[in-house]
């Protein structure tokens, strides 16, 4: 921390170290990284919370970060604790760090620890609440991945104890930090396509009822403790929801945690990559911390698309921003002087001067099956090697270090991510009551419409003995 105030808080946290912090304490008094010499007032100590594939990969982002330690995790699945913690200790042993990566099954002895200046969370979204909160509230920032929430009531409390707390969070939407869609927010907020008339956003599928069948739970899984909060009687084990990995020989998982597509445990591709693609939609005609009046679900009165109207206007729609690749996610701006086209390593514009060549990329295309196999396997080697990630997020968890040392708003505040996991709740919400729902974006509510302030998504109660 390089503010004075900052160094004030360091030192009294270190003269107050309980003997669980002590033990736990795995940094040097002098410690270079990348060739870089740390202060020890600038080192950001960080703890794990969720550790499967997403954790390995972040872990790889935040790894190259100068001035980072890493020194605990957490799971409810033992092999994932142990997998991470030979990970980060080969990563601390090639640092000259002594080799020290605490294992937890339960978050809130990690967030005891007092040599822990910040945590990221990495759970299934029911969790994200309940742990950012309990994190703030022990006095850690967070880096808490996308969405931020499972509910509307959930995100409106995250922050509430955000502000209380004076905790720094960011929101895991990495595209904030992506030059590309820096420059299509840039120039649609410039007016360099005049005033914009309608957005296309493609996302995917609202999610579904479980149809997996029950399966037993494996002695290395705890799946009650997987479950917290959630209340509802029809979740039941199944390795897709929680996928099974092997340590020797290392075997990992086979595809990414389906809890995202079923009603019951995730919100679907509508908040999987809405919190992505409807994020940079919201903050690039000035939407971020407000949202949409009215949401439309698809078919309703014959209505093609999932649609999301704001008061000033703009419609957006859930619909191809391509038409040649319908399947692949991505944004178009339409203007009544032009059109901008963003997705990840692609920018494209009416007018072509205004892109600049190193941001441009290549337009998204159809790839073969074999061409999918192999880009799949080589993200994965890198992620195994400690290289690569799925998501590349380097520069979003530098801004997250750099916003923790200098006590700022990181690029994408937890207000963003509360207003952008509210606009994937309500997409979901209309979709699921077959009719349009009228939000007010200033005041979070539905007026007299009880159905919708009723509604799962919105508020459920939680399994006890947990509480929000």
């Amino acid at each position: 921390m390089d503010t004075k105030n900052s160094n004030q808080l360091n030192r009294r946290k270190f003269l107050g170290l309980s003997a669980l912090g002590l033990t736990g304490l795995t940094v040097l008094p002098s410690w270079t990284i990348n060739g870089i010499k740390i202060a020890p007032s600038d080192r950001v100590v960080l703890g794990f919370i969720g550790l499967g594939q997403q954790a390995l990969s972040d872990f790889a982002g935040f790894a190259s970060v100068p001035g980072v330690q890493v020194v605990a995790g957490c799971d409810v699945d033992s092999m994932k604790q142990e997998r991470f913690k030979r990970r980060v200790e080969a990563w601390q042993k090639e640092q000259g760090v002594a080799p020290r990566c605490d294992k937890y099954e339960r978050y809130e002895e990690l967030l005891e620890r007092t040599d822990i200046d910040a945590v990221e969370v990495v759970t299934p979204d029911h969790w994200h609440a309940l742990q950012t909160i309990h994190a703030m509230q022990a006095g850690k920032d967070v880096y808490v991945q996308k969405p931020l929430s499972f509910t509307i009531t959930e995100s409106m409390k995250m922050v509430r104890v955000a502000n209380d707390t004076k905790r720094v969070v960011q929101v895991g939407s990495q595209q904030r930090s992506s030059g590309e869609f820096q420059k299509a927010i840039e120039l649609v907020q410039s007016g360099a396509i005049g005033h914009i008339e309608k957005i296309y956003a493609k996302v995917g599928d609202p999610p579904k009822p479980l149809d997996l069948p029950a399966e037993p739970v494996p002695g290395n899984l705890n799946f009650n403790l997987w479950m917290g909060p959630l209340n509802d009687p029809n979740i039941h084990y199944h390795p897709d929801l929680c996928p099974p990995i092997s340590l020797d020989p290392p075997e990992k998982e086979k595809l990414w945690g389906a809890w995202r597509w079923y009603t019951e445990t995730g919100n679907g591709f509508t908040a999987d990559w809405g919190a992505h693609m409807f994020d940079i939609a919201q903050a690039a005609i000035g939407m971020d911390g407000s949202g949409p009046a009215e949401i439309i679900p698809k078919g309703h009165n014959s209505q093609e698309y999932l649609t999301f109207k704001y008061l000033n206007g703009i419609v957006m729609t859930e619909q191809p921003y391509l038409e040649d690749m319908p399947g692949a996610q991505g944004i178009k701006f339409i203007g009544d002087n032009g059109w901008i086209e963003v997705a990840r390593g692609y920018l494209a514009c009416s007018d072509a001067s205004l892109v600049p060549e190193e941001l441009a990329g290549r337009r998204p295309r159809k790839m073969t099956r074999e061409e999918m196999r192999k880009m799949y396997e080589e993200m994965q080697k890198s992620i195994e090697e400690g290289k690569g990630s799925f998501e590349i997020s380097s520069p979003h968890m530098e801004n997250f270090i750099e916003s923790v040392r200098e006590r700022k708003d990181p690029i994408a505040p937890i207000e963003v991510g509360a207003s952008t996991a509210i606009l994937c709740c309500l997409g979901n919400m209309a979709t699921e009551l077959k009719r349009p729902v009228t939000w007010n974006p200033a005041t979070l509510s539905f007026g007299d419409d009880k159905e919708a302030w009723n509604h799962r998504l919105y508020h459920y109660d939680y399994r006890r003995p947990y509480k929000l």
